[in-house]
């Protein structure tokens, strides 16, 4: 299937729709209490319960629409959907909090094996938005590796010592403002080793 283009904000949309359903959910269901079964079920639990579908949902409409996924793309919903089904099936919020540990060690420690080859897999990723030279590709990619572990540590030290309220809060934009401010302190990188051929 040929990769289409389809309008930004739709992608937007579709991207970050499940995230932002997800923490407005949160906040309106969070003091609830659901008996299903003769089980009783947080709030929490019944938000990610929702989430996981519509996830798949938002991945398939994407790929569906634009003919592709990223492979970024396709290990989060994995993930997604195994911690996701784990913190419902068990009714332990735990499994699903651990969620953005196990993909920021996934993409560090892929990255990390692309260094210890030589390669930058980053640049098979975004190649097409960032034209570096190689230098700059493996710079970049070394500390969006370091990067990568930091969240990871960060994320479990908040989940475990913090309240879920402040979880959530994190999960849904601090963790969204880090890359981005992440990615605004590479400039000097994008400036000194731009390839000027593309």
């Amino acid at each position: 299937m040929d990769d289409k283009k389809i309008n930004p904000t739709l992608k937007f949309t579709l991207e970050m729709g499940p995230i932002i359903v997800f923490f407005a959910a949160y906040l309106w269901l969070r003091e609830r209490v659901f008996t299903i079964g003769g089980t009783e079920y947080e709030g929490f639990i019944i938000v990610t319960a929702g989430f996981v579908p519509l996830m798949i949902a938002s991945s398939l409409t994407l790929w569906r629409l634009t003919g592709k996924l990223s492979k970024m793309q396709i290990a989060t919903l994995v993930l997604v959907v195994i911690f996701g089904g784990l913190s419902v099936w068990l009714n332990d919020d735990r499994f699903f909090k651990m969620k953005p540990t196990m993909i920021y060690l996934l993409f560090g420690g892929v990255l990390g094996v692309g260094l210890l080859r030589g390669e930058s897999y980053l640049k098979y990723v975004m190649e097409e938005m960032l034209p570096l030279k190689h230098e700059g590709w493996m710079i970049l990619t070394r500390r969006l590796t370091m990067f990568f572990f930091g969240l990871a540590v960060l994320n479990e030290a908040i989940w475990r010592t913090q309240s879920t309220d402040t979880w959530v809060y994190f999960k849904t934009f601090g963790l969204t403002a880090a890359i981005f401010v992440f990615f605004m302190t590479q400039g000097k990188v994008f400036q000194d080793y731009a390839d000027e051929t593309e």
